[in-house]
């Protein structure tokens, strides 16, 4: 990773350049950095980095209906651009969505991407209805929290999930029930569930499948060649690539501006220390327990 300067281009038709204000890190940032991701990112680097942000529009590619100068948004770079780890960035309108005077640009910032992650994995790919049940594997992650308290919001049953044993008590709070240890499900569970949402992609189909219901579904957000096989074959297993949109980026927002939605934020630092912090979090997944938001010069 370096740091350039350089000069951004102009929007094209149906394009925004926002003047980033905060920028939330994401696994996938350098998992790209790292080539696991060419068949999404693309080939070619040097690649800018970050995907995640909040900021104020700067200026708008013709076509463009919904956003005008000044407007304060939030949304996400697209996956083959990247770049939002800078003072500008150049994104897609439909990318997009107005920021609630309620979020400071650092809450909006933390949003896209495991937002939209969880909600269209329990409620798109996974049909989450109210009353049903659902288990979710890595509950305190990023996407695991977002994905309990959208389950619950929408009148879940029950709530169960896994993470570190040491974190049982930070799981109860956010209100999962019954709470187990991430690397040793108990049958117990079997044939509970009517949603298994593995948000890290480390279950075990064989053990997934054990605990849905009959007509259970099992939604994984971690993608592999083999895991688009078994998503292709019969059967409750999908494996899904999040794709933005300005619907579930403005139904994030407003929740998270009515406290619904909480999604913390760990550790808050400057551009100019964004390298090292961002080598801190591949290297040792610290912080913990939040987003790492970079923020830029106002």
């Amino acid at each position: 990773m370096r740091f350039e300067d350089f000069e951004p281009g102009r929007p094209r038709a149906g394009e925004v350049s926002v003047r980033v204000r905060a920028a939330a890190a994401n696994p996938y940032d350098w998992k790209i950095r790292n080539g696991e991701m060419k068949m999404m990112s693309g080939r070619r680097f040097p690649q800018g980095m970050g995907h995640d942000f909040a900021g104020v529009v700067e200026a708008v590619g013709q076509a463009v209906t919904r956003f005008g100068v000044g407007d304060a948004v939030l949304g996400a770079a697209p996956i083959k651009g990247g770049g939002a780890f800078a003072d500008v960035v150049v994104t897609t309108e439909n990318g997009i969505a107005k920021k609630p005077a309620e979020l400071s640009f650092e809450e909006a910032a933390a949003i896209p991407t495991v937002g939209v992650a969880a909600l269209q994995a329990v409620v798109g790919k996974g049909k989450f209805r109210t009353g049903q049940s659902i288990f979710v594997h890595g509950c305190l992650g990023g996407v695991g929290r977002a994905a309990v308290q959208i389950a619950l919001a929408r009148g879940a049953s029950t709530v169960g999930g896994s993470c570190r044993i040491s974190a049982t008590q930070d799981a109860h709070d956010l209100g999962v029930s019954p709470v187990v240890d991430f690397d040793c499900i108990p049958a117990s569970l079997n044939g509970r569930f009517d949603v298994v949402f593995d948000t890290v992609g480390t279950l075990a189909y064989a053990t997934a499948r054990s605990l849905l219901t009959a007509n259970g579904r099992i939604v994984d957000v971690v993608p592999s060649a083999t895991k688009f096989v078994r998503s292709a074959l019969p059967g409750p297993y999908e494996v899904m690539i999040a794709r933005h949109s300005p619907q579930d980026l403005d139904e994030l927002a407003q929740a998270c501006a009515h406290r619904t939605l909480r999604l913390p934020i760990a550790h808050t630092v400057p551009l100019g220390d964004a390298i090292a912090a961002l080598t801190e979090l591949e290297l040792n997944h610290t912080p913990r327990g939040g987003k790492l938001i970079i923020t830029m010069h106002e």
